[in-house]
């Protein structure tokens, strides 16, 4: 790949990272890394000519990029963004129009124009002549169903599957149709047969579905007003959290000096009879140096709490597994579980964050309130040693 193709991948890989939506989990980077290793595989042993071949890597990286806008018309927002970047990276226009036409060719039901747009619809739909295309096919059902909010049963989606593969769809060049079109009449033949033993016996092909390992309940589509609202929150929350310990780091350091240069010039003379009047402004300078100390530490000092849960906990929803503290001694199989068991509840989700929220405030609160009092002592401090201090010379002048 030259520098364009690697500056593209590593901006859609970062772009679909940060905004597109956990709901989508068959388009998303691993689909968008298949297309465009496909895209190459065909560009290569169909002698496609360079500057031809990364326009098809182009558009393969872009061509679902849209998701994150609109699930519908995701291959014209796709279009929008592909092009924004491209002329960021003073691409000619021509060459943009044949990546965008590249793009919108890969909209289901469309027909190819020419070798190129068969290349990338080929790329796009070669899963379905792999080995993994029935895993794939359930992540895909899984999406439909979150983003339609619907409930596809199992004879109407391998049905609706059947139709496409052998009705709908077809590979346009030589390359797919001599290497994948073998695996596609495999995959039908697995999609027959299920739905022959669900004709057969539905009871028991429903229990063998219930072992699979799938998320059975909806993922709902998170509204990005509300995932703003934490992720604005609990970044504040942080920032304040952060503040705090570097002041009160501050004041630990300061008064941590102060106590050393007392310790190493005020002491030493105070073993001598004439020195005596410093003893009392020294001992009130000390303290309060070193009460100051003392708050700063206990306004950072963590409190880690047991760090277990049950699978109970997680059932009633009484476990917040966003802080550490909840799962820092269980063992990952279990934490991952519950993760799972959390995502696939969008109300236990929400209640979490609210929780990791409101806890993150009351340790706010604790570490504002000592960090306060620490303030108070140290400038109380100060100034009754300044004072102390000067009584003290003052007392000394008068008995002289």
């Amino acid at each position: 790949m030259n520098t364009l193709v690697l500056d593209a991948e590593k901006y859609v890989f970062n772009l679909l990272n940060k905004e597109l939506y956990a709901v989508y989990v068959y388009h998303n980077i691993t689909h968008t890394q298949d297309v465009v290793a496909y895209t190459t595989e065909l560009a290569e042993n169909l002698n496609i000519d360079a500057i031809s071949k990364e326009n098809l890597q182009l558009a393969a990286l872009f061509h679902d990029t849209g998701f994150i806008k609109d699930a519908k018309n995701h291959e014209s927002e796709s279009v929008k963004i592909a092009t924004n970047f491209l002329n960021e990276n003073n691409v000619d226009a021509g060459r943009i129009a044949v990546i965008s036409k590249l793009i919108l060719a890969t909209k289901m039901g469309n027909q190819p124009d020419n070798q190129l747009e068969q290349i990338i619809m080929d790329a796009d739909c070669a899963h379905l002549g792999s080995k993994s295309f029935i895993d794939k096919l359930e992540l895909l059902r899984k999406e439909w169903e979150s983003i339609e909010n619907k409930k596809f049963l199992d004879t109407e989606w391998i049905a609706l599957n059947i139709n496409f593969l052998t009705k709908e769809h077809k590979y346009h060049t030589d390359y797919a149709l001599k290497n994948w079109s073998k695996g596609k009449n495999k995959n039908v033949a697995k999609l027959l047969k299920n739905q022959h033993k669900i004709k057969e016996n539905l009871a028991k092909f429903n229990q063998k579905k219930e072992t699979l390992k799938l998320k059975k309940n909806k993922v709902e589509v998170p509204e990005r007003g509300v995932e703003t609202m934490f992720r604005v929150a609990l970044k504040n929350h942080m920032t304040l959290s952060n503040i705090a310990d570097t002041k009160a780091n501050i004041l630990l350091s300061v008064n941590a000096i102060i106590v050393s240069l007392a310790l190493s010039t005020l002491l030493p003379k105070l073993d001598k009879p004439s020195n005596s009047f410093l003893i009392i402004p020294t001992i009130i300078f000390i303290f309060f140096t070193v009460a100051s100390i003392i708050l700063s530490i206990l306004a950072t000092r963590p409190n880690v709490t047991e760090g277990k849960f049950t699978k109970e906990d997680v059932a009633n929803k009484k476990v917040n597994l966003l802080f550490f503290g909840n799962f820092h001694q269980m063992k990952l199989p279990d934490f991952e579980w519950g993760i799972q068991e959390m995502m696939q509840d969008r109300d236990y989700l929400y209640s979490s964050l609210t929780k990791d929220l409101y806890f993150l405030g009351l340790v706010l609160n604790r570490k504002y309130k000592i960090l306060r009092i620490t303030y108070t002592v140290f400038m109380i401090g100060i100034i009754v040693s300044v004072l102390a201090f000067v009584i003290s010379f003052y007392s000394l002048d008068t008995a002289i």
